[in-house]
């Protein structure tokens, strides 16, 4: 079978084409020129070159596909430019959804996020059922991927297009390579940079078991249904522990209030504006989302898919063990 892939050069992106090629699917994939091929290197693939905001780039990429796993997005918690996040996500998904059903795509598998969905106000892992509203989303990123996952839905109802939705949680384990906001918190960590925490927590899952859900979803998944695809439901004190005892060193014991964090942010954000330099690691988005504890059930998936997850501490260790080998920690 031929499928395409976008975001292949990507963290998630690259381990789904890993889990289809070692399915032994011929996979073309889409890559912008600016993209760092790394992630790639030594893969059986087809290289399309194109980009989601320009949509004449993306019918010759559908050509001849039968399959299509749409997994790019610009996934960033603080942005310049805004606009940038809604080009790449929503227009971006639009364009390609309508060159999929203009090529005749017999399946479709698009990656959401947990960040789209509703969180319980009593604590309890949230679900694809859990109620939630444009007005709930956090942030420039949380709103673009809600308003692009309305767009698939959108195209599922009114034009037919055969699309699976999988809503990943916290993806962690090897070939981060930009990183990811999560990667970012773990190599920071095993640096000895995070010396206190604030009291939230992630659902956490390994990379490559998300990319298997991927390829489970196109199997088995219903049209314009969603399946999240998660693992185990850690504080961010927990993950900090597994960090630290990876390292041989005591975890952070200091907790922060959130309110104490804002001026941080505040000024990392402001610094990251004037000096033209990298995403800051404390934002004002990211605090507001740490306000209630990102956590998830998966039970649909491991129902309907026969999605399995193995423990996060292994995504942790993986994590770590890959950004050791890049020379990112010592």
């Amino acid at each position: 079978m031929s499928v395409l892939v976008t975001g292949a050069s990507g963290f998630l992106g690259s381990a789904v084409v890993r889990a289809l090629l070692a399915q032994g699917e011929q996979v073309r994939v889409l890559t912008r020129a600016s993209s760092d091929p790394a992630n790639l290197a030594g893969l059986d693939v087809e290289i399309c070159q194109g980009d989601l905001r320009d949509a004449a780039s993306l019918a010759g990429a559908c050509r001849g596909m039968q399959g299509l796993y749409h997994v790019a997005a610009d996934y960033r918690l603080w942005v310049r430019e805004p606009n940038e996040l809604y080009e790449s996500n929503v227009e971006g998904t639009r364009h390609l959804m309508r060159a999929a059903l203009e090529a005749g795509i017999e399946r479709v598998v698009y990656t959401s996020s947990v960040a789209t969905l509703g969180i319980r106000a009593d604590g309890r892992p949230g679900n694809e059922d859990t109620p939630v509203t444009l007005a709930d989303m956090i942030g420039h990123y949380k709103r673009s991927k809600f308003l692009a996952e309305r767009v698939v839905d959108e195209l599922v109802r009114e034009a037919g297009l055969p699309a699976v939705i999988v809503n990943p949680s916290t993806p962690i384990g090897p070939r981060d390579i930009k990183p990811t906001p999560t990667g970012r918190i773990v190599r920071d960590a095993a640096c000895g940079r995070i010396p206190a925490y604030v009291d939230t927590g992630l659902n956490v899952a390994h990379v490559d078991d998300v990319a298997a859900g991927h390829l489970l979803a196109y199997a088995h998944g219903r049209v314009g249904r969603r399946y999240i695809l998660g693992g185990d439901d850690l504080s961010l004190r927990e993950i900090l522990t597994v960090v630290a005892a990876w390292c041989e060193r005591a975890p952070p014991r200091v907790r922060l209030p959130r309110h104490a964090v804002y001026p941080v942010a505040w000024l990392s954000q402001w610094w990251a504006r004037v000096s033209n330099g990298p995403e800051p690691q404390a934002t004002i988005d990211g605090l507001r989302m740490a306000a209630k504890k990102m956590y998830f059930d998966s039970s649909r998936a491991r129902t309907e898919l026969g999605y399995q997850s193995r423990p996060g501490i292994a995504a942790i260790t993986d994590a770590l063990q890959w950004f050791r080998a890049q020379g990112a920690i010592r």
